[in-house]
């Protein structure tokens, strides 16, 4: 899916805006165990809660792609054969209107999901008439496909203790039994996936909270689908393809330079709004390192390490692998924030035998809010 159809789906979680007729979960405890299945109709719900449930639900659809949001892909024997996809299929094709295929994907998750404490499982199916767009920008009268498909999360839940509390509506002291609050998802999945605005059974949207914590035994018990590495994996397995193939020449210069060339990429795919989102192939970093001055040899031996750690057709997402809104210097016993924009100002250098950082100072300086003079 690219950013725009992300965003498309996203606008469906508003009151009226979509056919959400209810929202269906059940209450997992510490231990494991199921221990509530309820449904919440929409139509019980003031605008307040039904503004909040979506938003819930639309948080499972937030993040960046390749980060937050990971595509899992069935091959055409797994959307043939896999149970797992079968249950998807079930879920899809019954608009979360038979019982079963409900609990069964329930207890898939409660079996593979351990989180501090007790937690909610959501879900909730919606239908999308999805017009085709003309040139001159109107919508044709009738929608080309009808887009079914639902989002489940995860939600940690804390609990309230029973006590007083003070309603400004009411201007009133009321007392509040003991109850519980749902949090933001902490795991979610969106399916079938809405590539090139129509239906995708072979992709699910996967959404992690904590990008270095893919939750491995959900994706293998619920989806059964190829283990995506992690942003974190692929930003640890990049900078060691660097350091290998580089040897004694991964100095300061080559990492800010690399740094600088796929921040610019980045920044150039988002000013031209390119539909399809931007990926790094070993080719297209090869011709990185190019840029950057790396020698010929090194380059092809960067090509072979990336291979070994991705595999020849591997394609990263650029934000796995350098963050544009920071760039950091650190060692043992010190770190040095650089705003991205400005690592100009810091060089390397050896005097008299000892290495040295050079910061170049034409501004300011504080230590600790205090001004100080040089």
């Amino acid at each position: 899916m690219t950013d725009k159809e992300l965003r498309e789906i996203k606008r469906r979680f508003r009151p009226n805006k979509n056919t959400i007729f209810s929202v269906k979960g059940c209450l997992v405890n510490e231990k494991g165990e199921i221990v509530k299945l309820f449904e919440q109709p929409m139509s019980s719900c003031t605008e307040d809660e039904s503004e909040q449930l979506l938003a819930i639900m639309k948080k499972t659809l937030s993040g960046g792609m390749g980060t937050n949001l990971i595509n899992l892909e069935y091959t055409p024997q797994q959307v043939m054969e896999s149970e797992e996809h079968k249950l998807l299929m079930a879920l899809k094709n019954t608009k979360l209107n038979e019982e079963q295929p409900i609990i069964t994907l329930f207890e898939k998750i409660a079996e593979s999901t351990h989180l501090d404490g007790s937690y909610i499982i959501l879900i909730a199916g919606d239908n999308y008439d999805v017009y085709t767009k003309a040139k001159d920008g109107e919508f044709a009268e009738d929608s080309s496909e009808v887009f079914s498909y639902f989002v489940c999360c995860v939600c940690p839940v804390k609990p309230l203790k029973a006590g007083l509390s003070y309603r400004p509506s009411d201007s009133a002291i009321k007392a509040i039994d003991e109850h519980i609050m749902i949090s933001k998802p902490e795991i979610g999945f969106m399916f079938p996936c809405f590539d090139d605005r129509a239906t995708n059974i072979y992709n699910v949207l996967y959404y992690t909270k904590d990008i270095a914590n893919i939750h491995p035994a959900f994706i293998k018990n619920v989806f059964n689908a190829d283990m995506p590495m992690s942003a974190p994996e692929q930003k640890d397995n990049f900078d060691s393809c660097l350091r290998e193939s580089l040897e004694g020449e991964c100095d300061f210069q080559v990492v800010r330079s690399v740094h600088d060339q796929i921040s610019e990429m980045i920044q150039e795919h988002k000013d031209t709004k390119q539909e399809e989102p931007l990926k790094l192939s070993k080719s297209k970093l090869k011709t990185v390192l190019e840029y950057c001055g790396v020698d010929e040899e090194k380059v092809e031996k960067f090509g072979e390490k990336f291979e070994e750690q991705f595999g020849s057709n591997a394609e990263l997402e650029p934000k796995s692998i350098v963050d544009t809104k920071k760039f950091e210097v650190s060692m043992a016993d010190v770190s040095i924030k650089v705003n991205p924009e400005r690592t100009d100002l810091v060089s390397t250098q050896i005097i008299n035998g000892v290495k040295y950082i050079m910061i170049c100072v034409n501004d300011a300086v504080e230590v600790n809010g205090v001004k100080i003079d040089i």
